[in-house]
Parts: structure tokens; C-alpha cells; sequence
């Protein structure tokens, strides 16, 4: 076994970040899991409130704060577009000072730190596949700018902390990823399709479909994760993390069609400002040096998150319609775990459970 360390995810409540704790904590490592719960959702990380190694500090990365750690993965944003257009202001907050603090954390503490950057860098690509050494096609200045150029800032961030400071960093670029735990209303084509279809309600493609995607499924994506920040350190990326099957839209609205056995139909929206027209990734970087590639084709992995939406849907516990998560304040709420709380110093106290 490798040797354990104490490990800070931010944004360790949401959909990749829960996954990633749940390997971690099979690796025999203590985690800390810091998240606001502005997107994240406490059932994915109920599991594990019991958990010996396991902690819960509720916190917004946007504001400084300091905890000890051997390592840090930062995936503190929210990253469908509905929920990072929701609040854009917020969303370029949590990408640029949510960088600055976690890599200041880092510098205090001594950690390697990952930065979960994202294909969106990329913007609307002219070079397909694309490899990491292609700077991109981003608006600067589109209502999807928040995510894209907030994520590109930080980027940028890492990489001057590490040539001033001297950090030991990662960076990679996710493209995208599908799986459990993905919210049903998070806007992401993979859960719209889903959803859609179990609930017998017309899928609807934005555009005519021709625009492709390559879908990663995410125990594939936290293995490279892992790989990467367990990698030496002088492999600082950015390395491209994804499948590189590429699919258009309206095939992967074919086969949930074929899978789900739904009787729904495909309607047509307009498509959105700045929307991709293809996005693949060239991995070959994270194959050589990282000794990673996916295993999980498409269909296995559509297999298996569309039980999992099946059961989310059938139990009621998750209206497919309900509001973006904006409040955090019940999150816990009567609950029994170990929690702590950041002051507005950056100290951390104990808390006991909201609502005790």
C-alpha cells in the first residue's frame, strides 16, 4: 500500500469530488472533506460521515482559510452550465480566489496540490482532438466565461505559484464525465437525456446534434486523478483527463433512447451562445507518463448510471425539475458527524451538528 496521507478535497460533497473521497478513503488515507454545499449534496457523502477518517469542513474556498494537509485536490466549482451561469460572479470567485487560497494553503502547509481544470479552456476548439499544448478558442466575454476563462485564470495561478513559490502542482483537464451522483437537474446532457427518458418526457437536443462529446466515466476520471497526483513530481501537466470516444449528441440520445427503452421523442432547442461544436481529447500524454487510460465504455457506463437515476427517481427523493441548490443551511440538519467550521479569521473551530 502506498503511504497514507492526509488529504484535503474541496468540493469533496459534489458529484466527482464524492467518488474521489470514497477512493481515497479505500487507499487508507485520512480526508477532509471541505465543501459549502452550494452545489454539492450531503447524500453523497453520507456513506461516509461514520467513517473513522473521514471529516466534513463546511467552508466557501472563496474565502482564505488553513488546515494541515500532505495533499490538496481542489475541485471546488460548480461545473454544469446551469448551475455555473446561475451565479457567475460566484463562479469566477470560487475558480480565481478559490485557487489562490487553496495554493496559499498549500505554500503554509507544504502540500502538493491538484487543480481540477477543465476542457472547457478549450473554448469552441479549431483543433480537434485537442492536445494539451493547443491554447484554445474562449470567449472572454460570453455567458459561459465565468467557468471557462475562471478556470483558465487558475491555471495560471498554479503555475506562477509554483515557478515563484516553488509548489509542487498538478493540473488536469477534465472533459466530460458522467456517472452516480450526478444532481438530475444539473443541466448536463448525460443526466438531461436520462432523466428525460425515465420519465417518458421528449429529449430535447440543442442544435441538430452534429456537436460531439466524449464521456468519461468517473471511476475512470478519479483513477487518473489519483494517478496524477501520485505521479513525480515533476509531471506538472496539464494533462487531458477523458475518454476519447467520440459521440455526437444525438447518438448518445439514441442509445439512453435504446437502453432506457423509453417511448420518448427527440425535439430540437436552439443552440446555446459558445457551445462546443467538438470536443475529444488527445490523452496520449496522460498514457506515456501517467500509465492511464479509460476502461468504461459508453454503454457500460450509461448501464449503470441510468440504475442509479432509475432508483433516485423511483424512491421520490429528488424532484427531476427542483431549483439550483443555492443554501447549504440545512445540509446537516440533525444529523451526528464530525464537522468543523471556518472563522472568519481562517481558524478552524469545532461545530456541533446544525440543529442540535
Amino acid at each position: 500500500m502506498s503511504e497514507r496521507n492526509r488529504i484535503i478535497v474541496t468540493g469533496g460533497a459534489g458529484f466527482v469530488g464524492s467518488h474521489l473521497c470514497d477512493r481515497l478513503l479505500e487507499g487508507g488515507h485520512t480526508v477532509v472533506c471541505v465543501d459549502n454545499f452550494h452545489t454539492g449534496r450531503r447524500e453523497n457523502v453520507d456513506h461516509l460521515l461514520d467513517h473513522s477518517n473521514f471529516e466534513i469542513v463546511e467552508h466557501d474556498v472563496a474565502v482564505p482559510f488553513y488546515l494541515d494537509a500532505d495533499k490538496v485536490y481542489n475541485l471546488a466549482c460548480p461545473a454544469s452550465p446551469e448551475h455555473y451561469q446561475d451565479d457567475p460572479i460566484r463562479t469566477m470567485k470560487t475558480s480565481v480566489f478559490g485557487a489562490f487560497n487553496v495554493l496559499d494553503l498549500a505554500k503554509r502547509s507544504g502540500s502538493r496540490i491538484l487543480q481540477a481544470s477543465t476542457s472547457e479552456v478549450y473554448g469552441d476548439p479549431i483543433e480537434h482532438p485537442q492536445h494539451e499544448s493547443y491554447n484554445g478558442n474562449v470567449n472572454p466575454i460570453g455567458p459561459r466565461a465565468c467557468y471557462d476563462e475562471g478556470k483558465r485564470c487558475a491555471e495560471t495561478l498554479f503555475f506562477d505559484f509554483h515557478r515563484q513559490h516553488g509548489i509542487e502542482i498538478k493540473v488536469a483537464r477534465i472533459f466530460n464525465t458522467y456517472g452516480p451522483r450526478m444532481q438530475p437537474n444539473d443541466g448536463r446532457v448525460v443526466s438531461n437525456f436520462i432523466v428525460q427518458a425515465l420519465c417518458g418526457r421528449p429529449i430535447t437536443i440543442y442544435g441538430e446534434g452534429a456537436q460531439t462529446r466524449s464521456f468519461c466515466y468517473v471511476d475512470d476520471l478519479v483513477s487518473g486523478l489519483v494517478a496524477l497526483m501520485d505521479s513525480p513530481s515533476d509531471l506538472h501537466g496539464p494533462f487531458n483527463l477523458g475518454n476519447p470516444g467520440e459521440f455526437t449528441v444525438r447518438e448518445l440520445a439514441e442509445l439512453v433512447i435504446d437502453l432506457t427503452g423509453t417511448s420518448s421523442e427527440i425535439v430540437y432547442c436552439p443552440l446555446p451562445a459558445d457551445d462546443p461544436r467538438q470536443r475529444r481529447p488527445n490523452i496520449d500524454h496522460a498514457t506515456s507518463e501517467l500509465g492511464w487510460k479509460p476502461e468504461v465504455c459508453l454503454r457500460d457506463g450509461l448501464v449503470r448510471t441510468i440504475s442509479y437515476f432509475d432508483a433516485l427517481l423511483k424512491a421520490g427523493t429528488h424532484e427531476p425539475d427542483a431549483a439550483v441548490q443555492t443554501s447549504h443551511a440545512s445540509a446537516f440538519n440533525g444529523e451526528r458527524y464530525k464537522r468543523r467550521v471556518i472563522k472568519e479569521t481562517g481558524a478552524v473551530e469545532e461545530a456541533a451538528p446544525i440543529g442540535k
